[in-house]
């Protein structure tokens, strides 16, 4: 192998002679293609000792640079800060040091010189401007090789989707592990496995809340990964919600049957959504309870958090915060205000005949399969629903009594003993009228 011929750039001040090397790697296969730790150490140290430097800290990173982030990148960029008399760094070439160009722009702010040994190149304050220009070039260059290895990891990802294999690190529960083939697929870990297989037992009683399994499951002795200690709510949550512990699993959009045995049955993990589904509805409508008009409509104003109602002497609704943010200083308000301020808001819509016409033909198409479902349902369990179908059309019939381009709250019309007040109405119609766009809440 030839020996590296020197391009000395710029002269070094024999005054500063103390230096940091730094060398880095971003996966085992660039070690086999000769981009070694060992080997980038070698070319620094000799150079360092033809150009008379001295190196008084060695960084080493062996991690993935997509994202600024790396462990003792970071340590370099706070030693330089605390050590004003050390500025220069000595690194192989332009894609070892940074691959993005946040790293590079916050090298530049410490005013330090880098010598990129296998480049031949010193970059520095005083550089020439063609000299910033090349090199900034290559920093161009490195970000779009990364740009482009990622797009060919997402590639391979599919690729093993496709084939039926969890392209992603091993979720708790599983483990990585070779097949026949050679190639890596998941397989059941006999500790945490039968943890996960409990944690989706207890969750589908509806007995347990989610924390209420977690402080479980850490009593049988499952850990998080990342801290070696109790695993979070949040993420046993995402994990009730993952379908990979049924033997399948989603990958951008569409769902593959994997390779891997299952945790749980499909069954099990549909009455788990369920159970999921029910609870957030049910946070969703505190006011459920009493049928108030507002319930889970409305936040505070001061703090962001949600306004709950409240019957004061059987009769009269109030409306507070929460106060989960801390406490809140905010007052009561009659429910008649908000109705108010509903009712000066929506007087302010404007709808056209074609409009209307389409919403009234949507409410009724709503109402006929509505009263179709419920007649079907009456016949599977034997029940005679002539009278009760009768009754059904009378107690749900609207009629739309509408004053051009001007709106208003109506009150419910199913029962006069019925305080709730209709502001929305969900649209079954396969049609919408054109020319109209809607929004959805």
């Amino acid at each position: 192998m030839p020996r590296a011929k020197w391009k000395r750039k710029q002269k070094i001040p024999s005054s500063t002679t103390k230096t940091l090397s730094y060398a880095r790697v971003s996966s085992k296969e660039q070690e086999k293609e000769g981009f070694s730790i060992p080997a980038q150490q070698k070319l620094i140290q000799s150079y360092a000792q033809a150009h008379g430097l001295q190196i008084v800290q060695d960084y080493v990173d062996v991690e993935t640079a997509k994202h600024s982030g790396r462990t003792n990148f970071e340590e370099m960029l706070r030693y330089l800060k605390s050590h004003p008399q050390v500025r220069i760094i000595l690194v192989e070439k332009t894609d070892r040091l940074y691959r993005n160009l946040k790293d590079w722009v916050r090298l530049d702010e410490l005013d330090v010189a880098i010598h990129l040994v296998k480049e031949g190149a010193i970059l520095s304050e005083e550089s020439r401007s063609s000299e910033k220009f090349m090199h900034g070039i290559k920093v161009l260059m490195a970000k779009n090789y990364i740009d482009n290895l990622s797009e060919e990891v997402r590639k391979g990802q599919q690729e093993k989707a496709e084939q039926g294999f969890w392209p992603n690190r091993a979720p708790m529960g599983y483990r990585n592990a070779r097949g026949p083939d050679g190639r890596k697929k998941l397989e059941i870990d006999p500790v945490e496995g039968q943890i996960i297989a409990n944690i989706f037992n207890w969750y589908a009683t509806g007995n347990y809340s989610v924390k209420d399994v977690a402080e479980a499951a850490r009593k049988q002795g499952l850990t998080f990964w990342r801290t070696g200690g109790a695993v979070p709510t949040a993420t046993i949550h995402r994990l009730l919600r993952h379908r990979l512990y049924t033997g399948y699993f989603d990958w951008n959009g569409r769902i593959y049957k994997g390779q891997h045995s299952a945790l749980t049955t499909k069954e099990l993990w549909d009455r788990v959504q369920g159970v999921l589904d029910g609870r957030n509805a049910t946070k969703a409508k505190r006011g459920k309870k009493h049928d108030l008009a507002l319930a889970g409509l409305m936040k505070c104003g001061h703090c962001g958090c949600a306004l709950v109602g409240d019957i004061k002497k059987s009769r009269y609704v109030y409306y507070r915060c929460t106060g989960y943010k801390g406490k809140c200083d905010e007052p009561y308000v009659r429910e008649e205000v908000f109705i108010e301020r509903f009712q000066a808001m929506l007087d302010r819509l404007s709808f056209d005949q074609e409009v209307l016409d389409w919403l009234s033909k949507a409410l009724r198409q709503g109402h006929e399969d509505e009263r179709r479902e419920n007649e079907a349902a009456g016949r599977s369990f034997g029940l005679n629903m002539t009278a009760s179908s009768s009754a059904w059309k009378r107690s749900t019939s609207i009629r739309l009594t509408v004053r051009s381009r001007r709106p208003s709250i109506t009150r419910c019309p199913t029962s006069g003993a019925c305080s709730r007040t209709k502001f929305a109405m969900t649209c079954t119609a396969k049609e919408k009228p054109t020319g109209t766009t809607w929004r959805t809440a």
